[in-house]
């Protein structure tokens, strides 16, 4: 079953939306936006650069992040902050709480999306971060058992 393809644009716009629109009051700490702003400044470096598999990894990564942190956010944040809002603006607390709530629940299809982008922009299954890794494989090797013939020639050429 192949995934229909979505704009990159439109993952952005809908979780910049998503993001202004839970940020309406100040009941999330500024590592919120901040994080979820820095995910969607590498979307829009997505954008930019169309053919760049690093971008659309870093965006894929950024939101895969993001996911973890708006949960502990949440899960320390959502309480105090309705108890604190329930006399002043309850509509605008569960209003601004909901479309949080629906911006990670979007989050996982997105980063679906975003994968398929990486995929088709040239990435791999298999993510290299760089690091050195060891690996049976010895045909790069140069066997030292049996020295090189023009080794010495060159040698006893000249002793002579």
């Amino acid at each position: 079953m192949e995934i229909p393809t979505i704009s990159l644009k439109s993952i952005v716009l809908v979780h910049w939306l998503l993001t202004i629109w839970a940020c309406l009051i100040s009941w999330l700490p500024t590592s919120y936006v901040l994080g979820n702003m820095g995910a969607l400044a590498v979307g829009v470096w997505a954008i930019a650069q169309r053919d760049s598999i690093d971008a659309a990894l870093m965006f894929l990564i950024g939101l895969a992040v993001t996911i973890l942190t708006d949960i502990v956010h949440f899960a320390l944040y959502y309480a105090a902050a309705e108890i604190q809002y329930k006399g002043v603006a309850p509509a605008l607390f569960r209003f601004s709480g909901g479309l949080a709530i629906t911006s990670l629940m979007f989050k996982p299809v997105s980063c679906l999306y975003i994968y398929q982008i990486y995929r088709v922009r040239g990435g791999e299954y298999n993510v290299n971060f760089g690091f050195p890794c060891i690996t049976r494989n010895r045909d790069s090797y140069q066997s030292i058992d049996h020295p090189d013939q023009s080794g010495t020639s060159a040698s006893s050429n000249t002793q002579a």
